[in-house]
């Protein structure tokens, strides 16, 4: 096998391969030979089959393979002998496959990785943003979570139910003059409009007040749970005891032993810990921005063509489900479409997919020669957490990932990132500027408005021309800096539940 360098441009590379014929038969003649050992063939024993006979048999899928292998091990060579770091699969061009007796001959082309100096570098001095929660953060968490739990005040005993109060009842159910399993509950508060029973019972609810004894006649419906009701008609004998109308929730002792906490304190505690969390996840998003800035601004160095155009790809794809998602747009809006129709907005995302395609090819640099790791647990544990995105189909996205590399390196690559931020920033000189949580949500706004592109919104119109926004086409190469102000929550702990009756 020879090669000659054709083309020696920037970080693109180009070379003419030849293989020749005497190569290709060598390796043809290898195939047959193994093949003919254990062959069987009418009129020859195993061994002895003549080769000019399994080439007239087997001839033209022998050199498919002869071929094939010809060129996955030349170009194998070529890369090696030469050093190449391919940045994006190479390309080959291969006309039409060679006649027998002919040479092997087709052209590489391949873009390389650039060299990255980093023998010099320093991890740049960072400023981070540091919150203090304040007692006036914790009552605002507190109300937002006391908020998303109804509390019911007992109304005056003249008081007529409506849709969105609760009563308090007594029930007994029967089917055919029979009492049935499920059928019969005392002191049950059920909040009109819920849908918590089957169809019917809580709209023959409504006016009924304290002291009401009520028939409410319903149909189970079909399918139900328990097979044996489907269908059938159940009369409830309901007493009403209390109606309630829905109330402020205080956020006091009694509140608190209702989320499962021991007291008031434990339960302002728990929300403190939320929230110093959430604020060092946002103080971390900030400054790993400002620190990928300056890493942008000091490192300007050529980046693979190819590995843009993936980026731009991603950028347009992510763009387009977000606005078909919301409405903006239809498929139909993109059709025939590889990118935004105007010109400067074009330009604007190939920047970002540069930046990125910059910043992630330095990283990876930075993270190799300073031997940052990422263990096969961590991975595991990612592909668990994909798993759990799929009930029921785990087994096929654990098997999935075992046998794709590059699905396994997709996963690998954003918690690699992750850790080299983390080490640059533990040998940076850091500064702490503790702010209020109200700044630091500023913050974050600032970095989210100076963005680039924020091109205009555009209704897509009937040509076809699709609207092109880039609120998710951030300059930073993973994680986008949240742009929420830093909310506690703590979900109720499990409670008996009203099934439909």
């Amino acid at each position: 096998m020879r090669f000659e360098e054709q083309l020696n441009d920037g970080l693109k590379r180009e070379y003419r391969v030849t293989v020749p014929s005497s190569e290709l038969d060598e390796k043809l003649d290898k195939i047959l030979s193994d093949f003919r050992a254990n062959a069987n063939i009418k009129g020859f024993r195993p061994g002895k089959a003549p080769l000019s006979l399994l080439k007239q048999m087997h001839g033209e899928r022998a050199r498919g393979q002869v071929l094939s292998e010809a060129v996955e091990e030349s170009s194998r060579k070529v890369i090696e002998d030469n050093n190449i770091r391919p940045a994006t699969q190479p390309e080959l061009d291969l006309a039409d496959a060679p006649v027998e007796g002919a040479d092997l001959e087709y052209t590489l082309k391949v873009e390389i990785l650039p060299d990255i100096d980093i023998d010099d570098f320093k991890a740049p001095a960072l400023e981070r943003l540091v919150v203090e929660t304040s007692d006036a953060d914790i009552d605002d968490a507190a109300k937002r979570v006391a908020g998303q739990q109804k509390a019911y005040k007992k109304a005056a005993k003249t008081t007529k139910a409506k849709d969105g109060d609760a009563v308090l009842i007594d029930y007994l159910g029967r089917v055919d003059g029979e009492a049935f399993d499920g059928g019969a509950a005392e002191d049950f508060q059920l909040v009109l409009g819920s849908g918590t029973f089957i169809p019917g019972f809580e709209d023959q609810l409504v006016g009924a007040k304290a002291g009401d004894e009520k028939s409410v006649e319903v149909t189970f419906p079909s399918p139900y749970h328990a097979k044996e009701l489907e269908g059938k008609v159940a009369i409830f004998d309901v007493t009403v005891k209390e109606v309630r109308r829905e109330a402020e929730q205080v956020v006091d002792e009694d509140f608190a032993k209702s989320m499962g906490f021991d007291d008031l304190a434990a339960f302002r505690e728990a929300l403190k810990g939320q929230i110093d969390a959430e604020h060092q996840r946002v103080s971390r998003s900030v400054t790993k921005r400002k620190l990928l800035d300056i890493l942008a601004d000091t490192y300007d160095f050529a980046v693979p063509a190819s590995m843009v155009d993936m980026e731009y790809a991603q950028i347009w794809e992510q763009i387009k489900r977000e606005q078909i998602a919301s409405g903006e747009a239809t498929e139909a809006d993109f059709e025939g479409q590889d990118g935004p129709a105007d010109a400067d907005e074009a330009a604007e995302f190939r920047a970002i997919a540069e930046r990125r395609v910059r910043l992630g090819l330095l990283l990876s640099e930075i993270g190799t020669k300073n031997n940052v790791q990422v263990s096969g647990d961590e991975v595991n544990r990612l592909i668990i957490q994909e798993a759990q995105r799929y009930p029921g189909q785990e087994q096929q996205v654990f098997e999935f990932y075992q046998k794709n590399d590059q699905a396994r390196a997709q996963l690998r690559a954003p918690i690699f990132e992750e850790k080299v931020v983390d080490f640059i920033i533990e040998m940076a000189d850091v500064t702490d500027k503790t702010v209020t949580s109200d700044a630091l949500e500023d913050a974050v706004k600032a970095l989210e408005d100076d963005d680039t592109p924020q091109p205009k919104a555009k209704k897509a119109p009937a040509k076809k021309k699709a609207p092109a926004k880039a609120k998710t086409a951030k300059k930073e190469t993973g994680t986008k800096a949240a742009a929420k102000k830093p909310a506690a929550k703590k979900a109720a702990p499990k409670k008996k539940a009203a099934d439909k009756e």
